[in-house]
């Protein structure tokens, strides 16, 4: 069986063994595949794997040995699935690999807009301590956690695991979902609507998929619900949030700050608004990675397609 994998590099590069695939067949990998260049190195395999390469339906038509298409990440909007489906070709994705990481991630840009550790870390070491007629000082206001509260906009795997954490820091929870299920009765929690959620969270995380009925979802109308003292943390993905707006929003003093891991577009455009916005933590797209969570998406992928090739496909999402 022939593989190949289009853009391994942000899986892997360099920390894991690509040895599992290997052992299931021929395997080429690719650090990046530039899209002149897909049908080149898909050509001729029955198996293709990518992370943010596109797979169209043109691509598809061009590839008449392909079997099945493993996407390394849990966003599948990279292939047409639905083109795929009808070719009988499976997509499958990587779900709940980085649960923790990524909660843990949404606190770290939490507490960096709580205490901007290393802005006041530079500070340090440009002297402005040794020189300091006190024995501390600070830069910007610095937030405690405690009692306040958390907002969730959806409450899968990793947002609940957020609520977990948040309730560490004894904060109290809101959450607003599409499916309201069963949340564990030792958390301080209370679901609310959509609009409540941004209306009385002291910081809102964003956990839901980006559908066509979330695209946009915070806005200048969502984020003048916002409490002024109010943060936006954003882990989940960029479209979720129309960028003009937040970055009109923090300019204006409308919400305290935003950390978002995720943009729009990847990477940004230079003229982004956010990148010139006030009181903006922007990190790029690092929240799953871990060497833990790329350890165990590796290994996931690696058994999905153990499994199709054993004839039982797992973790497909247009079947």
């Amino acid at each position: 069986m022939k593989i190949a994998v289009l853009d391994g590099y942000t899986l892997n590069p360099g920390d894991l063994s690509w040895d599992g695939l290997r052992d299931l067949g021929d395997a080429a990998i690719y650090d990046r595949t530039p899209a002149d260049k897909i049908i080149e190195r898909a050509g001729g395999r029955e198996i293709v794997i990518t992370n943010k390469t596109p797979i169209t339906r043109e691509s598809i038509d061009r590839l008449p040995n392909l079997r099945y298409i493993g996407v390394l990440a849990t966003g599948y909007n990279v292939v047409d699935c639905e083109y795929a489906k009808a070719k009988n070709i499976p997509v499958t994705n990587i779900p709940a690999y980085g649960t923790a990481s990524v909660a843990q991630f949404v606190f770290a840009l939490l507490l960096e807009l709580c205490h901007r550790a290393g802005g006041h870390s530079r500070s340090v070491f440009k002297g402005e301590w040794a020189e300091s007629a006190d024995f501390c000082y600070w830069k910007s206001p610095q937030i405690e956690l405690f009692g306040k509260t958390m907002g969730i906009v959806g409450l899968g795997k990793i947002g609940l695991q957020t609520a977990r954490a948040a309730a560490a820091f004894g904060m109290k929870i809101i959450a607003c979902a599409r499916s309201r299920g069963p949340v564990p009765e030792d958390l301080d929690f209370e679901w609310k609507t959509r609009d409540e959620v941004f209306a009385l969270a002291d910081a809102v995380s964003l956990h839901c998929p980006l559908f066509p009925e979330t695209q946009g979802i915070v806005n200048l109308q969502t984020l003048s619900k916002m409490k002024r003292t109010a943060f936006l943390i954003n882990t989940a993905r960029g479209g979720l949030v129309v960028e003009k707006d937040l970055a009109r929003a923090l300019n204006a003093g409308m919400i305290a700050g935003a950390g978002l891991d995720v943009l729009s577009v990847e990477p940004p455009s230079p003229d982004n608004p956010l990148l010139t916005a006030k009181n903006c933590v922007i990190t790029p797209h690092i929240a799953w990675a871990t060497r833990e969570a790329r350890a165990r998406l590796m290994d996931i992928a690696v058994g999905n397609v153990r499994a199709f090739l054993a004839g039982r496909t797992v973790n497909a999402v247009n079947l």
